[in-house]
């Protein structure tokens, strides 16, 4: 059985748990979708019936990930298009519960959606759904070249640039606290005013921290588990987030949090500077 669920705090699965949940159903490429039924109204983007009509007879073509999404290309140019939300978990197989909200049946074994809180969105479309497209570049594809010019114009706390999907897709809360403290940058700091070599340290922090964070199957500071069962042990390598009055692992001073546009927010005074 493959789950997928956030902690119960306010953070949504981030790019290593999206990507972990993706690599988690791939052994579903190839199968035909028989039929699939809807029942919550509230996590769809579109109505029930007309996309359970899209999604009959389709083939899953590729499973991949794009920012926090999980995008299911079927053929004739469909995309099954899935954002875990808050609570979300996408299960292979397993019975139906009180908080599966959709079901699609496949050739062989079915694929079921479960959210207790419904924040998540589900959605089928012709090719990538726009809010998809607008995203911005993968964060560990983008060259540092064409990280530091988008940062020249943003001046907001550096923060709220990594919190925006439009900058980057994919990095949240967690990943945004994690790249910081390793680059030794303040979460208040202007993004723009950040000489070179500060956002190289930036740079090779978040693509050294999300790929540590994949490598160790996210993580699960909550119910989150892998196709397994398992859960990710990314957790236990944590350096500022949720850390707060404990003692820094560089220097001994207490982790502090602040709020940076309504996200809590760890850092340690000390060692990361404006």
């Amino acid at each position: 059985m493959v789950t997928i669920s956030c902690s119960k705090c306010r953070n949504v699965p981030e790019l290593p748990e999206v990507e972990t949940v993706v690599r988690s159903i791939a052994r579903i490429v190839g199968r035909r979708i028989v039929s699939a039924e809807f029942t919550c109204a509230r996590i769809l983007r579109g109505d029930p019936d007309q996309m359970s009509a899209m999604l009959a007879g389709r083939r899953i073509r590729a499973i991949r990930r794009r920012g926090k999404f999980i995008v299911i290309e079927l053929d004739a140019g469909h995309c099954l298009v899935v954002h875990l939300g808050m609570t979300g978990k996408l299960l292979l197989g397993g019975t139906p519960g009180r908080h599966t909200h959709a079901i699609v049946n496949l050739d062989r074994g079915v694929l079921r959606y479960e959210d207790p809180r419904q924040f998540g969105k589900i959605e089928v479309s012709r090719g990538l759904p726009a809010r998809v497209e607008k995203l911005g570049p993968e964060p560990l594809e983008i060259t540092l070249a064409e990280f530091a010019a988008r940062l020249k114009g943003r001046k907001a706390r550096i923060k709220s640039v990594l919190l925006d999907q439009h900058f980057v897709g994919g990095v949240g809360n967690i990943y945004a606290d994690e790249a910081l403290f390793r680059a030794g940058i303040h979460p208040l700091a202007i993004g723009a005013r950040l000489r070179l070599e500060r956002v190289k340290r930036l740079h090779h922090a978040i693509v050294e921290v999300l790929t540590q964070a994949i490598e160790k199957g996210g993580s699960s500071i909550s119910d989150y588990v892998d196709a397994e069962g398992r859960r990710g042990f990314f957790q236990f390598e944590h350096r500022v987030y949720q850390r707060t009055g404990e003692p820094c692992v560089n220097c001994g001073a207490p982790i502090r949090r602040t709020l940076v546009a309504q996200r809590g927010t760890h850092y340690c005074a000390k060692c990361q500077r404006r």
